[in-house]
């Protein structure tokens, strides 16, 4: 039997992600009330420190792109030269450059 590609992966359907109506009415009345209606009883309140350690990001994947680009023989030597996962360290480095600059404009 012939393995699946993923492009022949299990595909789910929109129909399941999609909100029943007694769902929709609900957050049609939730949105139409103010922050002070809104019973959050049975959330408790965090206490002030509760954010002092988080790290913003911290599970954020951005979605990868697949392409082909042509660098330098020694450029790309230099990125092997580190080990494994070369392509990974050419993104991060990218991702800074591209972070500072977008911190500038």
């Amino acid at each position: 039997m012939p393995r699946a590609s993923k492009k022949t992966a299990v595909k789910v359907s929109r129909e399941e992600h999609s909100l029943t109506a007694k769902q929709k009415k609900e957050l049609s009345a939730l949105a139409a009330m103010s922050d002070d209606e809104i019973d959050t009883s049975d959330i408790p309140e965090l206490p002030p420190d509760a954010w002092k350690n988080a790290i913003r990001g911290r599970f954020y994947r951005p979605v990868k792109q697949a392409i082909s680009m042509r660098l330098d023989a020694d450029v790309v030597a230099w990125l092997k030269k580190a080990g494994k996962g070369y392509q990974t360290r050419a993104n991060q480095i990218l991702r800074q450059r591209m972070l500072q600059e977008t911190r500038r404009a």
